[in-house]
């Protein structure tokens, strides 16, 4: 298929390549994707978003049935834990999506080319060329050639430089989402989302967890006061904190991890059988002959792009975790939906100021817009509401009363400027609050609104009416 010309050309089958494509298929464009992997979907189908939250709704059953069923008067043997057949469940959960993924690209007549691509330069006439080389030839470069580009690689775990990832002692979290066997003993480095998820899945199966975090608090860019909500209650569930400390080294002994902490001038030796790093992510580009093009990146290794997404050589763009903005898979998915449809000429917009921040632990934590933190840095004037979900009947029903919703409004217009909730299923009561904000709807306009009850949901209104100290259940 060598003389064929795409009109466009995506590398990475990821939440943001392969949504792209679909939707440029969908106006009409030939398109081609060219995915390293057999599975399309990228880290976050294959190692990342589904994984995760497929092995964090089990576990969260395990916990339920283990600690929770006596108190709704349901009396059962203590439930033993069959970790083969769990992880089983979450293998088949990713193999249906990608599969599904698949499906759309024949639906939508997307050609697909299994192999790794480098940028090949620019043709006389303007086309543009990848060099794919697939595992059937991995020798011969097969040349791929179409008007635009599009690079969708996502991103990969960054690796400390003093103990770097040796996949079974010293992980990522690839690896900590296929353990064989529940950890005696997991050491976390790092407190952001995903380290405090994963090992939320792996205490709930009854391992020991320790987090070492060099900051002061855990998930530094989140509200302080659904931080330190959230930190209570994990180390009431049992997870331990070492905040401010910082891993100096890790000597790996007889299958065992002896991991030196140091907070100030104290040093401190933990033994633990699995180390998961996790202090963030960095751009995906190994390979792809960035430099050899010419493409600008930034000092992070995020390359430079413009409002339509185009980098510094004309013909290229990327979008997701390559470029400026949240590594989330939404937000990736939403910048490949509008660049496609900007291709077809339409003045399609991303809102990054209304993308939401999730993270999976019990309970769940949820934001959209500022924080009060950044709205006093940035001498904003606003009014806060808030309501505990302890006064909720609905989550009263279902034994979930940790949390809250608080909702910041511009002091003088009323208008919601963000939106933070800790409590159950906070993942989805924020969908609400994105809509909101979207359309510049006021703290008034929640309130107004009917909210069904008993529904978790009614907490947002309460907090909405707590904004001008009018709410009614608390």
């Amino acid at each position: 298929m060598p003389d064929d010309i795409f009109d466009l050309i995506v590398i990475g089958a990821g939440p943001g390549g392969y949504v792209a494509a679909i939707r440029a298929a969908q106006l009409g464009m030939k398109v081609a994707v060219v995915e390293r992997n057999e599975r399309l979907g990228g880290v976050c189908l294959n190692e990342g978003c589904i994984p995760s939250k497929a092995l964090l709704d089990s576990s969260e059953l395990f916990a339920l049935a283990r600690d929770k069923f006596a108190g709704h008067g349901i009396d059962i043997t203590p439930p033993s834990l069959n970790l083969a057949r769990m992880m089983a469940r979450k293998d088949d959960v990713v193999k249906k999506l990608t599969d599904g993924v698949a499906f759309l690209f024949k639906k939508n007549k997307i050609t697909r080319f299994q192999g790794t691509a480098k940028l090949g330069g620019a043709r006389k006439d303007g086309m543009q060329v990848v060099e794919v080389l697939t595992p059937a030839v991995p020798a011969i470069p097969q040349l791929v050639n179409g008007r635009r580009v599009l690079l969708a690689t996502g991103s990969q775990a960054v690796e400390v430089p003093a103990f770097p990832f040796d996949g079974e002692t010293v992980v990522s979290a690839r690896e900590a989402l296929s353990f064989g066997a529940v950890p005696e003993h997991l050491l976390v480095v790092g407190g952001g989302y995903i380290g405090l998820e994963l090992g939320s899945v792996w205490l709930r199966l009854g391992c020991k967890v320790t987090v070492a975090e060099m900051l002061p608090g855990i998930l530094p860019n989140t509200d302080r006061q659904v931080a330190e909500a959230l930190l209570r209650s994990l180390k009431k569930q049992g997870m331990t904190f070492h905040l401010e400390t910082k891993v100096s080294s890790i000597e790996k002994r007889d299958g065992k991890a002896y991991v030196q902490l140091v907070s100030g001038t104290k040093t401190e030796e933990i033994i633990c059988d699995k180390v998961l790093v996790a202090v963030g992510r960095k751009p995906f580009t190994a390979g792809l002959g960035l430099a050899e093009a010419g493409i600008a990146v930034d000092a992070g290794g995020r390359i430079t792009v413009d409002e339509n997404y185009a980098s510094s050589v004309a013909g290229i763009f990327a979008i997701g975790d390559l470029v400026h903005g949240p590594l989330l898979a939404h937000k990736a998915m939403v910048e490949g939906e509008v660049f496609a449809e900007r291709m077809a000429g339409q003045a399609s917009v991303v809102d990054y100021e209304f993308i939401p921040g999730i993270i999976y632990t019990w309970p769940e934590a949820a934001s959209v817009g500022k924080t009060e933190e950044q709205l006093q840095a940035e001498n904003i004037p606003y009014a806060s509401g808030r309501f505990n979900f302890m006064a909720n009947g609905r989550a009263r029903c279902m034994d979930e009363t940790d949390g809250f919703v608080k909702i910041l409004a511009h002091r003088d217009t009323g208008r919601v400027v963000g939106v933070h909730i800790i409590g159950p299923r906070a993942s989805d009561i924020i969908a609400e609050a994105v809509t909101v904000m979207t359309y510049g709807g006021s703290a008034q306009d929640i309130a107004m609104t009917f909210h069904a009850h008993p529904t978790l949901s009614e907490a947002v209104k309460e907090a909405a009416l707590d904004v001008e100290k009018r709410a009614i259940h608390s």
